[in-house]
């Protein structure tokens, strides 16, 4: 016989999904890959497979990481610790919080649950949103590939640094002034009595992973169309457009959702652009691209993404422009 208390815990598990269909998902998308991409002989349609398996499969290890360490976050971190860890008034919670995502290795699939996982334990929205920013662009993962992709140029870490911890820092503040508790979900709640740690850890975990997972390959699909479907041409025609290079730049970087671990490198190799429009790209693509749009409309909902996706694009390519001026 069922009883009450049990059944919360059961309804998570039905809703969370059993593992292995992610499992088998991601099989699929390499096992596809090696075997499906011979036959293809249409180059258009042969590309389009490859963005969409090299997006997915780039950014599940993070994806999983972030899944893992925000249901750890939830099950095991008591709420006491980040009373005690941030500052108690959210404006000077959010630069702490924005500093702090410079030790977490990771990419931008990764943020997003963690920063779920920071607001079920108390973390103050404008505090965790600044985490999910900063953690994917400043990083030291990201700013090492940064140097390597930019030999002899430390100027452009510097910018990339300083632009988007500063997008954090002011989208965080921003959001402590307008936001609104109606436009977050409630958190999931830490584990209840009765259910043990470990379960209430890999409930957790199951549900965000089906659950995030599946808002990933959207993105990836779209990512996937939208590098088909752009002609290359178009955007080597507007490089030598000062302002014009900068907004090309940063909507390619919202378009080719590529992992803020190998966007550099792919910055680097756009020699019609200006160092500026490179760094619009680099500090555009950790805070919007496809699939963070639908990362973050699955995590936090629709009255959430539609709010603060343009927010966080206006303030990544304003800022661009000012650190560019300045620093480059």
């Amino acid at each position: 016989m069922t009883t009450t208390t049990d059944r919360p815990a059961q309804e998570r598990s039905g809703a969370a999904g059993p593992p292995w269909v992610f499992l088998v998902l991601v099989g699929l998308l390499v096992a596809g890959r090696f075997l499906l991409a011979p036959h293809l002989t249409d180059p258009a349609l042969r590309t389009w497979a490859t963005v969409f398996v090299a997006v997915c499969v780039q950014a599940i290890p993070f994806l999983v990481f972030g899944v893992a360490l925000s249901a750890a976050i939830t099950a095991f971190v008591p709420a006491s610790f980040w009373t005690r860890a941030l500052p108690r008034r959210p404006y000077a919670a959010v630069p702490v919080a924005g500093v702090a995502g410079a030790v977490l290795p990771g990419c931008e699939c990764a943020s997003v649950p963690v920063a779920n996982g920071l607001m079920a334990r108390g973390v103050p929205a404008p505090a965790a949103l600044a985490f999910l920013l900063a953690s994917p662009a400043i990083n030291p993962v990201v700013l090492v590939a940064t140097a390597v992709a930019f030999p002899g140029d430390p100027s452009m870490v510097i910018a990339r640094f300083a632009a988007s911890l500063a997008v954090a820092v002011l989208a965080g503040w921003i959001w402590a002034r307008f936001g609104r508790a109606a436009w977050l979900p409630a958190p999931r709640r830490p584990a209840e009595p009765g259910q043990g740690r470990w379960s209430a850890f890999l409930d957790a975990m199951c549900h965000d992973l089906m659950h995030a997972g599946g808002y990933l390959v959207v993105g990836a699909l779209a990512a996937a169309t939208l590098n088909v479907a752009i002609p290359r041409e178009w955007l080597t025609a507007l490089g030598g457009v000062p302002v014009v290079s900068v907004l090309v730049l940063a909507l390619l970087a919202v378009l080719l959702s590529i992992c803020s671990e190998a966007d550099a490198f792919v910055a680097a190799s756009l020699t019609a652009f200006s160092p500026t429009a490179k760094l619009a790209f680099l500090v555009v693509g950790p805070i919007v691209d496809l699939k963070l749009i639908a990362l973050h409309t699955g995590t936090f909902g629709r009255a959430f993404a539609w709010r603060f996706v343009p927010l966080t694009l206006a303030l990544a390519i304003t800022v661009s422009f000012v650190a560019g001026w300045a620093l480059l």
